[in-house]
């Protein structure tokens, strides 16, 4: 079956999924003609990648307008919005969602579509009780992360980890101060921090990092730049002992934390949205959620806005702390039910759902 991809190609979430169901698509000999969406085609991020993967996917994207027919169906994966945009008349639509109030346009949107996958249980449930006939489709674990088995650290030192975008809805803010009022000065423990968000520029970003601090310095919380390969990721995610990223309050799968969670590490978990469908209290230190606030900064969410409405899930600093402490008590101990995350969640799988869906949508 020869089919379009509308996805991009990049460092982001979106960009990660594309690549790796991309390479499913190559390894089971799928006719693919790729439109990177809005011309976002950054290869460089995938520094590892099988150099005949990655030449036949610029030759699927530096053909693809030559070889596109009008009766091919198109998978897209992107944002709600913007989905409306499509390269076919038949188009599956493969997307993310992490709020809790669908609006109608959204709706609307995914109505529009001939067939329509989320990342997640909680998101296709959303959609569900609103008339719309969604299916889901889990993300995979990343086969380019693995174990360096590098001591990157004093052994004795613990190694605390948060990455991903700077918002509101991930508790950035609340998860950083948290750990400074509890560890801050305390060169025992350490924590990297690698957010950032594409809409601040530098010295926003900066300043947004300094109001964490509230005007104190601190001798061991480290601060990382965007990391602009797979491979500087990996490393991160291996430094590590704990993630503190899945403590966020929405999340499509929550990526880093899920990674993090596969190569042995011990995540600190909110038991909500996505993280539901492979978060468990085996492979993950769980955190039950204290309430709902809503998920508007003024800035990425805006209310009365026709996408992103509704409320993002909270946490107790009490609660959280307490987990924090359970996790140093695991120190040295790897998570080997979190590695088998790896086996159940392969975007083999994830590739095959969507090539059935697409055919579906032909037929």
């Amino acid at each position: 079956m020869d089919f379009i991809l509308d996805a991009p190609i990049n460092g982001l979430s979106f960009g990660n999924v594309s690549y790796n169901i991309l390479r499913q698509f190559w390894r089971k000999g799928v006719g693919v003609h790729l439109c990177p969406t809005m011309g976002s085609f950054e290869a460089d991020v995938y520094d590892k990648a099988d150099k005949e993967f990655m030449n036949w996917v610029l030759e699927s994207a530096n053909n693809a307008n030559s070889n596109m027919k009008k009766d091919m169906p198109s998978l897209k994966i992107w944002h709600l919005i913007g989905s409306h945009q499509r390269c076919a008349p038949k188009q599956a639509l493969y997307s993310f969602y992490e709020l809790n109030e669908p609006t109608a346009t959204e709706i609307n949107l995914a109505k529009l579509q001939d067939k329509v996958f989320f990342s997640s249980n909680y998101a296709a449930d959303k959609f569900k009780k609103l008339g719309v006939d969604a299916e889901v489709v889990p993300v995979g674990f990343d086969e380019d992360f693995h174990k360096t088995n590098k001591q990157y650290l004093n052994p004795d030192v613990v190694h605390f980890g948060l990455m991903g975008k700077f918002e509101k809805r991930k508790h950035t803010e609340k998860i950083i101060k948290l750990w400074l009022s509890k560890y801050g000065n305390n060169n025992k423990y350490q924590l990297s921090v690698c957010v950032t968000n594409p809409f601040f520029k530098p010295e926003e970003m900066n300043g947004v990092l300094q109001n964490c601090f509230e005007g104190k310095n601190y001798s061991n919380i480290n601060i990382i730049p965007f990391l602009k390969t797979n491979s500087e990721v990996n490393e991160l995610l291996n430094a590590i002992d704990i993630d503190l990223t899945g403590l966020s309050g929405a999340e499509g799968w929550n990526i880093p934390s899920f990674n993090a969670t596969c190569l042995g590490k011990w995540s600190i978990v909110l038991n909500e949205t996505s993280h539901r469908d492979w978060a468990t209290k085996h492979n993950s230190i769980l955190v039950d959620s204290s309430g709902q606030e809503p998920c508007y900064d003024g800035k990425f969410f805006v209310e009365g806005q026709a996408f992103n409405q509704g409320s993002i899930f909270t946490w107790d600093s009490d609660v959280v702390s307490q987990a924090m402490e359970t996790a140093v008590s695991k120190k040295g101990q790897l998570n080997t039910v979190g590695e088998e995350l790896k086996n159940k969640f392969s975007y083999s799988h994830s590739a095959d759902l969507l090539l059935k869906g697409i055919e579906s949508i032909v037929k």
